[in-house]
C-alpha cells in the first residue's frame, strides 16, 4: 500500500488501509489546500490561515481545554510518556494491518475501503483511545510537504495531546467508568481527541483549538446497539476522519460553541453523551506536576482480538483448562463436563449464550470461556467460521450458566472473571483472574508486544519491514522527521 493509502480512511476499531490514490486524492483535495498554507506556518504556533489572533476570552472549561492543546510543547513529556506513546503506536499499527484481511475489510473496500478488529488498546474509564487519533496524524504527516513534515517528536507529541483530551474528559463522568450502555465511547472522546490531536500537529491558536473540539462534538456520537456488528468498526474510523475535519474546518475559521465542554444548565453540550458530566478546566502545565494521566496510568492491550472483558474469563478458564489436561490428560472432552458457571459483570451486550457471528463471539464472555477451556487460550484463529462452528464448543456452550455477583461491576479497573466447572465425576474446578496479562495493572512486556506485532504485521508486510516499523516507532522521538515511519507504511 501507498502512503497516501494511510491517509483518512480508517474505519475501524483500528483504522482503514487500502484507499485508491485517485478517489482518495479527489475526496482530499480541500483538504490538502488547506495543509498547504499549514506548512508555511507549522512550528510559529499560528494560525494555518495567518487569522489575527483575538483577544483571550475569560477562562472556561473549553478555553482551557483549547489553551492546553495550543501549549503543549514535546518538552513537557516524560520518558515515561514517551515511551508508552510509542508502544502505543506500534500496537495500533500492527493491528490496523492484521484487520486489512478480514471480511469486513473486504465488504468496506467496495464501498470506501477499509478493516476491522477488535484488537486494539482501551484505558480506563473505558475507550480505545489510539485508533481515533493516529491515522489522522499519519493522514496529516503524509499530506504536508516533504521539506514540512512533523518530526517524530512533534507526532508524539501531538499524539499524547490527543489520548490526554480523551482521558481528561472520560474523568468527568462516573458513568463513564463503567462498560458502556448508550454511546460507545471512542465514537465520543475519539472525535475529540482527534480533533485535538490534528489542531496540535497544525498549529492552531487557542480559540481555534477550542473550537476544533466544539466542532467535534457536533460529529461525534454512535449508538452501543451497533457494537457486535460489522458496523462497529465504522465508529472508531469516522472519530479519526471526523476529528481531522474539526481540525481543519477551525484552521479555516469555523467557530462553534465556546462553552461546549462546559456545564451550562438548560444547555445540553458535551453532557449530551454522559448525564453526570461534572467538568473543570485543565490546569496550565506550568501548574500540573502530573499533565499527563498516561503517566500514572498505563494502557491495557490485548492478546486477542475480542472485547477487554473478554479477558478475565479467558484466563480463568484457561486455569481450568490445564487442571483439566492435568486430571484427565490429552484433550478436553465436553463428555466429562456437566455444568459450566461463568462468574461476570452484568453488561448485557457481552451475554451472548450462542454467538453465530465472529463479531458476536469477540462480544460472548460464554465463547471466550468454552474456547479457553477447550484449547486453553484465546487466539486470532479462535474467531474463524470453522473454529466457531466445532461441535465440541457448542456442546460445552449449552451447559454455560452465567451469575452475575454484587462485588463484581462492569468496570475494567475492579470487575473480575471466575470459571466454575463441574464434571460429571463430581469434581469441580475453579479458575479466577483478577488482572489478566495485558491489563494497565499487569501490561504486556515490550517482547511480548513485539511479538503481537510481528504476529499481526507479519500477515500482510514481509519480515524485513516488519522490523524497520519496530525500528521506525523506537526511533521516532529522535526522528528529525517522520519520513522513516512513513516509508514503511507505503
Amino acid at each position: 500500500m501507498t502512503t497516501m493509502e494511510i491517509k483518512i480512511c480508517f474505519i475501524s476499531n483500528n483504522w482503514q488501509t487500502g484507499v485508491n490514490r485517485d478517489r482518495l486524492e479527489d475526496k482530499l483535495t480541500r483538504s490538502t489546500r488547506y495543509l498547504s498554507a499549514v506548512s508555511a506556518a507549522r512550528g510559529l504556533h499560528k494560525s494555518a490561515l495567518d487569522v489575527v489572533e483575538r483577544p483571550a476570552p475569560e477562562e472556561t472549561v473549553t478555553s482551557s481545554f483549547g489553551r492546553f492543546i495550543q501549549s503543549v510543547q514535546p518538552r513537557h513529556l516524560s520518558p515515561t510518556v514517551l515511551q508508552r506513546s510509542k508502544r502505543m503506536v506500534l500496537d495500533s499499527i500492527g493491528v490496523g494491518l492484521l484487520g486489512s484481511t478480514t471480511d469486513v475489510f473486504e465488504l468496506a473496500l467496495q464501498h470506501c475501503q477499509a478493516h476491522s478488529m477488535d484488537f486494539d488498546d482501551t484505558w480506563h474509564p473505558a475507550t480505545h483511545p489510539s485508533g481515533a487519533v493516529l491515522p489522522a496524524l499519519l493522514a496529516i504527516s503524509d499530506m504536508l510537504h516533504n521539506n514540512s513534515k512533523p518530526s517524530g517528536l512533534d507526532l508524539l507529541t501531538a499524539f499524547s495531546v490527543g489520548i490526554e483530551i480523551q482521558g481528561r474528559l472520560m474523568r468527568f463522568s462516573n458513568e463513564a467508568h463503567n462498560i458502556p450502555k448508550r454511546f460507545h465511547p471512542p465514537s465520543v472522546v475519539g472525535t475529540l481527541g482527534s480533533a485535538a490531536a490534528c489542531a496540535r500537529l497544525l498549529s492552531l491558536d487557542r480559540n481555534q483549538c477550542s473550537n476544533a473540539l466544539a466542532i467535534a462534538a457536533s460529529l461525534a456520537g454512535a449508538p452501543m446497539a451497533n457494537a457486535a456488528t460489522q458496523s462497529k468498526p465504522l465508529h472508531i474510523g469516522n472519530a479519526s476522519r471526523l476529528g481531522l475535519e474539526a481540525a481543519l474546518l477551525a484552521s479555516r475559521g469555523l467557530e462553534a460553541s465556546p462553552l461546549v465542554l462546559d456545564a451550562v444548565p438548560g444547555v445540553a453540550g458535551f453532557s449530551a453523551f454522559y448525564e453526570d458530566y461534572a467538568p473543570h478546566p485543565i490546569a496550565s502545565l506550568e501548574e500540573d506536576e502530573h499533565s499527563f494521566l498516561i503517566e500514572t496510568q498505563d494502557i491495557a492491550f490485548k492478546r486477542f482480538p475480542a472485547h477487554l472483558g473478554m479477558h478475565w474469563i479467558a484466563d480463568a478458564a484457561a486455569v481450568v483448562h490445564k487442571s483439566l489436561v492435568g486430571l484427565k490428560g490429552g484433550s478436553v472432552s465436553p463428555n466429562l463436563v456437566q455444568d459450566i458457571l461463568l462468574r461476570v459483570p452484568l453488561s448485557k451486550y457481552i451475554n451472548r449464550p450462542f454467538p453465530e457471528t465472529e463479531h458476536q463471539a469477540r462480544h460472548s464472555f460464554q465463547f471466550n470461556a468454552c474456547t479457553a477451556l477447550l484449547d486453553g487460550e484465546v487466539t486470532v484463529q479462535s474467531f474463524h467460521p470453522e473454529a466457531l462452528q466445532r461441535p465440541e464448543l457448542h456442546a460445552l456452550l449449552s451447559r454455560v450458566r452465567v451469575e452475575h455477583p454484587h462485588d463484581n461491576p462492569a468496570n475494567f479497573n475492579i470487575m473480575y472473571g471466575e470459571v466454575e466447572v463441574t464434571l460429571v465425576s463430581g469434581d469441580v474446578l475453579r479458575g479466577r483472574c483478577d488482572t489478566f496479562y495485558g491489563h494497565w495493572r499487569n501490561p504486556l512486556s515490550q517482547e511480548s508486544l513485539q511479538k503481537k506485532f510481528r504476529s499481526n504485521a507479519g500477515a500482510v508486510l514481509s519480515d524485513e519491514r516488519v522490523e524497520r516499523l519496530i525500528e521506525a516507532v523506537e526511533d521516532l522521538d529522535r526522528l528529525d522527521d517522520c519520513k522513516p515511519l512513513l516509508a514503511q507504511l507505503q
